[in-house]
């Protein structure tokens, strides 16, 4: 039997920049005089650094997640911070039990969909109020959380709401204008608070939302898209108000299907999963919202 070979370390690949006292005192939480405090108990009681400052009341709780958060490069916001909508769970809420539900989600769809070299996922519902454009933001930002270049589209062009998520504006340009030639790059927007994620926003509402999503620029664009980013999320609008969302499914070949709890009819679910299956979707899984 071979032995197993230790792992050595590099020196240059240990980051000191980034201790807990160091992030402290780096975000104004902790100021020069304060963190003199903290190593003077450090050093008399042998409590890490982040324990003593708790212990002093130089600190909270939460000031400790969000060093400890940033320590691993693991971003999320501040109530208020971004001006996104309080639907961003995965932006401000990262430890709730919601986000487990989704963190769950992402894990399944890398272990049964991205495992197997697949890159684009519509997420999609039967009818409207199910919670299909919550899931697809939050997915969005755990997916970037995990450092994959996400990219996450709002195809449904006929009731857009991931610039209101995201807080992008109304007036800006989007996927409806890439696809009849009048953007380019400058249509998808880069969220800064999140360093992989991007957001393609519906753009200007057309009056032939299925025929601009028929198009063969809409394949042309996901193939070029691709090449850019290792995770692709569209948002459809909903299953049975149009043929809009088989028609962006058909486009991704794989979904992800939204019902919501004493909202959703079994009926609506199981035409709409018929209708996705008769233009070669294929549903790599189905989630019951509660929420």
């Amino acid at each position: 039997m071979t032995q197993a070979q230790p792992i050595r370390i590099k020196p240059e690949f240990v980051n000191t920049d980034r201790r807990i006292g160091h992030i402290l005192r780096e975000s104004g939480r902790l100021s020069a005089l304060d963190a003199e405090r903290v190593l003077h108990l450090q050093r008399e009681t042998g409590l890490r650094f982040g324990e003593a400052a708790l212990q002093l009341g130089l600190i909270s709780e939460e000031d400790i997640r969000r060093a400890i958060s940033e320590q691993f490069d693991y971003r999320y916001l501040k109530p208020g911070q971004g001006n996104f909508s309080a639907k961003l769970i995965a932006a401000y809420q990262p430890f709730s039990a919601q986000m487990e539900v989704f963190r769950a989600i992402r894990s399944q769809l890398m272990l049964r969909w991205h495992s197997e070299g697949n890159k684009i996922l519509a997420v999609t519902s039967p009818g409207r109020g199910e919670g299909r454009s919550y899931a697809a933001s939050n997915l969005a930002v755990v997916f970037s959380q995990l450092g994959q270049r996400t990219l996450l589209i709002d195809a449904d062009l006929r009731r857009p709401c991931q610039h209101e998520i995201f807080a992008l504006g109304r007036t800006g340009l989007g996927l409806s204008d890439l696809l009849v030639g009048r953007g380019g790059a400058e249509c998808i927007r880069r969220i800064e608070e999140f360093a992989d994620l991007s957001v393609l926003p519906a753009g200007t509402l057309p009056p032939n939302p299925s025929e601009l999503l028929s198009r063969g620029t809409f394949d042309v664009l996901l193939r070029d898209l691709v090449s850019a980013y290792d995770i692709i999320l569209l948002d459809t609008p909903a299953g049975v108000a149009s043929s809009d969302a088989q028609t962006v499914a058909a486009r991704a070949g794989a979904c992800l299907l939204i019902a919501r709890k004493h909202v959703t009819r079994f009926s609506d679910a199981d035409f709409f999963r018929q209708m996705l299956t008769a233009v070669g979707c294929r549903i790599v899984g189905a989630v019951l919202n509660e929420f």
